[in-house]
This record gives structure tokens, C-alpha cells and sequence, in this order.
């Protein structure tokens, strides 16, 4: 059996998840707006999918595709669908429905008639009807309607996928896990050659780092059930607890360049070990605090990448253009022949660094624009 999916994440990096996807094994059957349609051959690929992926926010999974022109081939058609097959009426469920170019319907008369239809399948046989839980269903079924055509998914990711398992609780960092992986991939990177972020934060860059030079599936983490899929009748335990298992057995053991984090805050480097510790990746890690202008190169060459400070992480506005300027002055000084990647807010004085950028690529971290900029530092 094979799995229809779509992966959801920002318009800007759609291309970067859709390479990534089939390096992974998936076939990439379309993009769509802020998403990319995938089909995963077996049941194993489809967990090693939702273990692996590192550029995705949301996974589901796609129960059907059909017609629904008017009310009755809707209802019709979400009927027909083998709900009592795919989770247990004791489940609790939510439905949330999205719709484009279909002015007859809005998304709370299109969840509610799903739902409907829904209940009255178990009813007709004799089940149970599930009870809906809009704050934390068991189950959470989505409907999306276009131009006359329905779509209706499970998402199987269960929480938003940035949230990997090793974040310590109540922290919130300020660049995503998912912009992390995604500004990685856009750079290349894979172990290949040296690491350093020397504005580390909480070490949310470093240590996807250290997952992807390992080969460590980011997701791994996961408490039990916090995935969407371990709550369907078809869930295979035996199955995953073998693929975790695998993927726990076929990371390496030793990285081929090192990976070093500094941070002029000590309270931030102390973050970024403990956080790596939980991440299980702390002894790949070279963590100082240090002030990024006393920084010197740690080797010859390499990739410096840092999210660097915007907004309330700097005292006042009229600092950031005087901050970037000595920020382009001290990669020029002492950092002659590495390659340097900084995330910076879109609307930021990012001009005063003074480099000429080789790349310069939109993405957004949240809700904010950003744009890395890659410079050659010769």
C-alpha cells in the first residue's frame, strides 16, 4: 500500500522540502501553496518519513480525493469513507476545514456537514458516535475545498513538526528547528567540513547540525503518542519500535569535522549544552563564551551560519545598523576564507554589514521575513 501525503511549510521553502522528501525515498507528486504532495511506498517508509523529516511543519495523511460540487455529493462522498476502519469511536476528534475559490460554503458550515457525515457513518453501523475535542483531539481530520473538489486528510505529525522532543519545557527559542534544518539544507550542509556559530543563542543552529552530520532522524525524540498516527487502528507498534531502533543503530558515532558554538552570554552557552544534552548530541559539541568581535577563526576554513540579533534582541533600533557594520568588519579581519551565512529580519539594515552578498535567499522564521545572506569572505 502506498501513502498519499502532503507536507506542509512557508511558500519560500517548498523547493528545499521537496528535494529533501525524495531524498528520503518519497515520490513528489505536485507542489502546492505552502505544501508538497508526496507518496510514500510502504508503511515503514511512512514512519521513517515522519521520524526524518527535518523542513516540514505539519504531516497528513490523505483518506480521499473527490467531487463535492453541492451539499449532497458532499456529504455523500464523506460518508462513504471507512471511518470505523481508520480509528475507534472512543477516539475524540477535531475537523478543520479549509476552503479556496468555493464562495457557497465557509469553513465553519464545511466542518460542521463533514462532521455530520462523519457520526452518521458509525451510526449506520451500529458504532458508537466519536465526540468532538476542538482544544486536544485524538484524532484531527482536516478537509480542504477548491474549485468544487474536496480533499480529506489525517494529520499524522500530531504537533507541528519543529517541535522535535528536546527543546527544554517553557523555553521558546527564537529561530524555529525547521529554519535551522531548512537554511542548512539551502547551504549544503552535511558534515563535510567545519561548523561554527558564534551568536549560538539557545543552539537551535548547531545542534540540527550535529543531527544532520550524524545521521540522526531529528524527530527521534518524540514522547510516546506524539505522533497522530499512533492513535489509528492501523498503527503498527511492532513496525515502528523496529524503524526507531534502525534509525537509532545507523547514525555515526564520530563527525567528520567538528561543529563549535560561542555566545556572549554565558547563560545562552549553558542553554545550548544543556539543550544539546537532551538532544543527545552534546559531546559533538564545542561550546565557550565568547564575544563574537574577540572571536577568531577556529580553523582555516569552514561555514560560520548564525541567526544574528533583530528586534527586542537588540537594546534599541538606532544600534543595528553600528552592530552590522562591525559585525561585516570582523568577518573581513579574521575570518578570511570561510563561507558566512547570516539570518537577518528582511526589514533589517542588513546593507550596513558591508559585504556583498553571493546569495541572498527569502525565507521566514514564525511569522517573520528573513533573508540569509551568504557572503564569501576572501
Amino acid at each position: 500500500m502506498t501513502w498519499k501525503m502532503v507536507a506542509t511549510c512557508p511558500e519560500e521553502s517548498k523547493l528545499i522540502l521537496a528535494q529533501e522528501g525524495e531524498i528520503l525515498g518519497a515520490k513528489v507528486e505536485k507542489l502546492g501553496f505552502r505544501a508538497v504532495y508526496f507518496e510514500v511506498p510502504d508503511l515503514e517508509a511512512f514512519y521513517k518519513f515522519h521520524l526524518q523529516l527535518t523542513t516540514a511543519s505539519h504531516l497528513f495523511w490523505i483518506i480521499k480525493e473527490f467531487a463535492a460540487k453541492d451539499d449532497r455529493m458532499l456529504f455523500s462522498q464523506v460518508q462513504r469513507i471507512k471511518w470505523r476502519e481508520l480509528f475507534d469511536p472512543a477516539k475524540t476528534f477535531r475537523i478543520d476545514a479549509y476552503i479556496s475559490n468555493h464562495p457557497e460554503w465557509t469553513p465553519p458550515e464545511l466542518s460542521k456537514r463533514t462532521r455530520q457525515a462523519m457520526q452518521e457513518h458509525f451510526q449506520h453501523h451500529g458504532l458508537p458516535i466519536p465526540h468532538a475535542d476542538v482544544e486536544d483531539p485524538d484524532v484531527l481530520i482536516c478537509i480542504w475545498l477548491e474549485k468544487g473538489r474536496a480533499t480529506v486528510s489525517i494529520r499524522t505529525s500530531g504537533d507541528t513538526l519543529h517541535k522535535r522532543g528536546y527543546r527544554l519545557p517553557g523555553h521558546m527559542a527564537p529561530l524555529k528547528e525547521t529554519v535551522a534544518a531548512t537554511l542548512l539544507r539551502v547551504l549544503e550542509y552535511d558534515g563535510s567540513r567545519p561548523l561554527y556559530d558564534p551568536m549560538c543563542g539557545s543552539g537551535t543552529i548547531v545542534i540540527e547540525a550535529a543531527m544532520m552530520a550524524l545521521g540522526k532522524a531529528c524527530l527521534i525524540h518524540r514522547k510516546k503518542n506524539g505522533f497522530g498516527f499512533e492513535r489509528l487502528k492501523n498503527f503498527d507498534r511492532t513496525l515502528w519500535q523496529r524503524v526507531q531502533t534502525e534509525l537509532r543503530e545507523g547514525k555515526k558515532t564520530e563527525l567528520l569535522h567538528p561543529i563549535y558554538a560561542s555566545d556572549v552570554s554565558e547563560d545562552s552557552v549553558t542553554l545550548t549544552r544543556e539543550t544539546a544534552l537532551r538532544a543527545r548530541v552534546e559531546r559533538y559539541l564545542t561550546c565557550s563564551a565568547e564575544n563574537f568581535f574577540d572571536t577568531k577563526a577556529p580553523c582555516e576554513s569552514g561555514l560560520l551560519v548564525s541567526n544574528l540579533p533583530y528586534g527586542d534582541r537588540l537594546q534599541a533600533a538606532e544600534e543595528m545598523p553600528v552592530f552590522y557594520e562591525k559585525i561585516g568588519d570582523h568577518l573581513k579581519k579574521a575570518y578570511k576564507g570561510w563561507t558566512a551565512a547570516l539570518l537577518v529580519s528582511a526589514e533589517s539594515p542588513w546593507k550596513s554589514i558591508g559585504l556583498k552578498p553571493t546569495r541572498k535567499i527569502p525565507l521566514v522564521n514564525g511569522s517573520i521575513p528573513v533573508l540569509l545572506l551568504v557572503y564569501e569572505i576572501y
